[in-house]
This record gives C-alpha cells, structure tokens and sequence, in this order.
C-alpha cells in the first residue's frame, strides 16, 4: 500500500496545485491530511474545491480549520494569524464552510497501524517541537507510526528501547523501517515550510517495502506572493513564502 502523507496547505493554490501535477502523487493509494487546509493564503475557496476531489482521504481537521470553519475563536491566533484567518473566513462560500466543519477530530487510526494528528496524539492543538513533547505524545500513541504536522517543520522522532532519537528531514530521502522502532514524523508543509527552505514538501510510506520517502517540491512562489498582496493580506505572509520562515 503507498501512502502519500501531507499537511498545512493554508490556502496556497500555486503550491498545493502543483503537489497534485506530482508524478509520485498520482499513483498513491491512500491519501492521508493532516490539517489546516486554509488560513495566511489567499485562496481558500479553489483549495478546498481540489481537495474535495480527491479519494481514497483520510485527514483531519487542523487549528485553522477550526476558526476559519467558526468552531473556534481566533483570539488565541497571533494578530497576522488572527487577520488572515478572519479574511479566509470571509472569503469561503457556506457550503466551504460546511465541509471544513466535516474535517475530523485527530487523532484517527488509519489501517490498524498509522495514527495521523495535526498537532499531537493527545491534543489537536498542542505543538511537538522537541524531544520532550515528541516523548509525550509516544506515550498516547498505539500504533506503530504516527504523522503529525501543525509546526510546519520536517522531522522524524523514533522511538527505540525507551530512548527517543530526532532526525530533522533537510533534503530528499529514503529511510527503511525498523520494525523494533516507534516513529512520529512530520512530513512539512505545502503551503508555508517554516525550515528555512522555501520548498513544499510531503512524504511517501510505502509499507509493503517498509520505506517512506521524504520529498521537496517546487512552485510558484512569486505568482503566491502576488496574490497575498493584491488581497491586502499582511506583508509577512508573502515575504516569508520567499525565505521559508
């Protein structure tokens, strides 16, 4: 079974557009989401009509699905977070709106043995940046791998003999599974990577070779940009698509 796990498009139509043209992409299996379909970009709407396309789906529902959908506030959002969460909630049509409401509560089983979660296995919300919360989130895990996204950052945690390991995830890579190993992992972002590399990026679980792939992809930064702008969305939001912060 070929899995293809992403997460964090945030309204980005140039990059998560371009993530479908895949050649990978487009001989998966299962398509696995973990959240925050919209939010900072500029186009919601056509986000969330190509993704209601897409079969053979498992995702959940990510923070910024949560506002835009009007399930939660946006008062705990930093303010350029809060502006572009209000915009996007303004922009989407009703039956947009309704959809995102459908996104699931994470974390969910897929096939007995993944477990997927925007931001960790025991809260939807809680950000796993470091080791310490990577051992938290192990603790509610009950399957043998995990996908997580939420901080935007590509990275494997392992879990071996009690003792919990990182590997950041910088380039394009393949990495067998150890079947005595735990994994968490964090495949990036589509729509805004936060590493300091501006490329969109997922990852593919082939599991009858016991491999994923990371890879990195990439699209049209400037015509992103450009739209972010026209729509008199903060400055912040275009500039860092250019740097990958």
């Amino acid at each position: 079974m070929k899995y293809i796990i992403f997460s964090d498009i945030h309204s980005n139509l140039e990059a998560f557009g371009k993530f479908l043209t895949l050649k990978r992409v487009e001989t998966y299996d299962r398509l696995l989401f973990l959240g925050d379909l919209v939010g900072y970009g500029p186009n919601p709407n056509e986000v969330i009509n190509l993704f209601k396309k897409l079969k053979n789906l498992h995702s959940v529902r990510g923070n910024h699905d949560k506002v835009v959908a009007e399930i939660e506030s946006s008062s705990f959002f930093n303010p350029v977070a809060a502006f572009s969460a209000e915009w996007n909630k303004n922009q989407i049509t009703e039956s947009n709106k309704k959809f995102i409401k459908t996104l699931e509560k994470g974390p969910v089983i897929v096939d007995h043995f993944i477990t997927i979660c925007h931001g960790s296995t025991f809260d939807e919300d809680y950000y796993v940046f470091s080791i310490f919360e990577a051992k938290e989130s192990f603790k509610f895990m009950t399957t043998s791998i995990g996908f997580f996204g939420h901080t935007h950052f590509p990275i494997i945690y392992l879990l071996r003999n009690g003792k919990i390991d990182s590997v950041p995830l910088t380039k394009n890579i393949k990495i067998k599974l150890d079947p005595n190993t735990k994994y968490l992992i964090n495949p990036g972002s589509i729509g805004q990577p936060r590493d300091r590399n501006p490329n969109s990026s997922f990852i593919t679980l082939d599991s009858s070779k016991k491999e994923i792939t990371f890879q990195r992809y990439t699209y049209n930064i400037r015509k992103a940009q450009k739209k972010i702008r026209d729509a008199g969305l903060p400055e912040m939001l275009a500039s860092r698509l250019e740097s990958g912060v």
